[in-house]
């Protein structure tokens, strides 16, 4: 086993790299302004030229952390992106997840690679569906959550309503960092209840360039003239009223998920962006502690390199069509040609070209830190959820898998492109996408699809068709759930199944799986079926 040998001016390097990292999840209810405000921290931090165009780049016009084809079509998120920027003497390894709850498998995973997370809601809608979905992710695993009212250039809910729905819905105290000053068309910059000054905005074309700042207090004589005798003196009441209703901010608090700091602005025209990109470098935690199987808690600064991997991505670069493991670096230090111990396959492996990410973009790196997210090439000696360690045989603790809800059978149109078509199919199956179901009957060869959303049925068909040269077709089928059938291998051959609403299949594995119509007929297999036990995806 490699020994690592590490000297005190590496230790405090090390414990410095970790001291600037800031690794963070932005999570929405669709439509909220997610990517929106993802490309102007982008803009704002210097990452892009223009928001929606990495600098020096030709595909100007798309967000940086949409790079898939029907990302772009669809203006919808897919897959979840890491965007590594250097700002200010920081680390940010900003991480963007899809909104839409087909995917929300992808964000659920990658919010487990975040050390606190930004929630941007809607100021016309609040707190959404979605948006209570994901922040329970948060709350169980006690990530602490910023919170960005957006769209407040549109006509809003009153925003001490929205406070009150985070706390009652949420279960959290919401204390305003910021307060807005108007709403809509009126809408003209936002005040900064920490540094007792009025940001004023000047709007932009089109949002693309940094929104120039005009910074004032509230006691300047030309304050009224400026925004208004009416907006001036409403400012002032609620100013007032904040004062003996809001919540107070506490650091403490908010490193437990007991209180967001909540911040008012519009990404689309720049307005607050640049205050709340310095508030997230100040109030977002560095690397976090990360707890193993074992019950033991590693620290990220500890000389021991260990890391998990959090997905995997195929075709990024459509040059090379390699396979890329998204990797979260937990503690020590991860340099180019490490040798690392990996648990589940039992061997010693080599991670000879670690990635910096950049949406689709890559460049390889010399060493990496805790927090940081990077791409490593996988050789399929990577799943989701592997942890790697240059010492030891630890393994963190594993990540979420939910329960399929959608299926269909994936017809190959094109016998010509077999080999394609089941590389393809393996290879999506990877990235935890969706699961292949086989028949038990080997006159049947066309596999079965499980998904958390339907939506990824959608996907499937058009990367098999983009990314393998494969024309592929979709048949949904009429059942609502999957069961794992645990028993004596006799009793699942001879067991009774009802005609027609009740499909015996297996995993990949070759583990006996069954569709259900419904959980009326799981109860009826249950009743029929004593000596077996139907048990969900764990």
């Amino acid at each position: 086993m490699q020994q690592t040998i590490q000297r005190p001016a590496d230790h405090h390097r090390l414990i410095h790299e970790v001291s600037r990292r800031r690794t963070f999840a932005i999570i929405s209810h669709p439509d909220a302004g997610k990517t929106t405000l993802t490309e102007k921290l982008l803009l704002y931090s210097g990452a892009v030229a223009v928001a929606g165009a990495v600098r020096a780049r030709k595909n100007q016009g798309y967000a940086a952390s949409d790079w898939m084809e029907m990302e772009r079509r669809r203006g919808i998120s897919i897959t979840s992106a890491v965007l590594q920027i250097d700002y200010r003497g920081y680390r940010l390894n900003l991480l963007d997840t899809p909104g839409h709850q087909d995917f929300s498998e992808d964000t659920y995973r990658t919010l487990m690679a975040a050390d606190s997370a930004i929630m941007v809601l809607d100021a016309a809608k609040g707190v959404e569906p979605q948006t209570i979905k994901l922040f329970s992710v948060c709350r169980r695993r006690g990530i602490p959550v910023l919170t960005f009212i957006n769209k407040m250039d549109h006509p809003t809910r009153d925003p001490l309503d929205l406070l009150g729905e985070i706390e009652q819905v949420l279960g959290m105290d919401a204390a305003p960092r910021n307060w807005p000053i108007g709403d809509g068309p009126n809408f003209q910059g936002v005040y900064d209840r920490v540094g007792n000054t009025v940001l004023l905005f000047q709007r932009t074309e089109h949002g693309r360039q940094r929104a120039p700042m005009q910074i004032t207090n509230l006691n300047d004589p030309l304050l009224p003239g400026l925004i208004g005798e009416e907006a001036h003196r409403h400012l002032q009441d609620e100013i007032k009223l904040l004062a003996g209703a809001g919540a107070a901010f506490d650091q403490e608090r908010f490193l437990r998920g007991e209180v967001t700091p909540v911040f008012f602005g519009s990404a689309l025209n720049n307005f607050g962006v640049d205050p709340f990109l310095e508030a997230l470098l100040q109030l977002a935690p560095p690397p976090a502690p990360r707890r193993t199987t074992a019950g033991e808690v590693v620290s990220p600064e500890s000389e021991v390199f260990s890391g998990f991997v959090v997905k995997i991505q195929g075709n990024m670069d459509p040059r090379h069509r390699d396979r890329i493991a998204f990797l979260r670096v937990c503690s020590g230090r991860l340099e180019k040609d490490i040798s690392v111990y990996h648990p589940r396959l039992n061997r010693q492996i080599r991670i000879s070209r670690p990635h910096r990410l950049f949406g689709r973009e890559r460049e390889t790196i010399e060493e990496a830190f805790p927090g940081d997210v990077i791409g490593v090439i996988n050789p399929g000696l990577f799943a989701i959820g592997d942890t790697v360690c240059s010492e030891g045989s630890l393994q963190f603790e594993p990540l979420p898998r939910f329960q399929p809800e959608h299926f269909a059978l994936l017809r190959n149109r094109n016998v010509s492109r077999y080999k394609q078509f089941h590389k393809g199919i393996a290879q999506l199956e990877e990235e935890g996408a969706i699961q292949i179901l086989e028949w038990t009957d080997p006159a049947h060869r066309e596999p079965i699809l499980a998904a958390v959303g339907e939506l990824q049925f959608d996907v499937i068909i058009e990367r098999l068709r983009t990314e393998y040269g494969v024309e592929a077709a979709i048949d949904r089928m009429p059942y609502e759930l999957a069961r794992w059938v645990i028993g004596d291998e006799r009793d699942i051959s001879n067991a009774n199944w009802p005609a027609g609403r009740c499909l015996p299949l297996k995993d990949r594995r070759g583990n006996p799986v069954v569709l259900l119509a419904s959980e009326w007929y799981q109860r009826w297999c249950e009743e029929k079926n004593p000596g077996l036990r139907f048990v969900e995806l764990r």
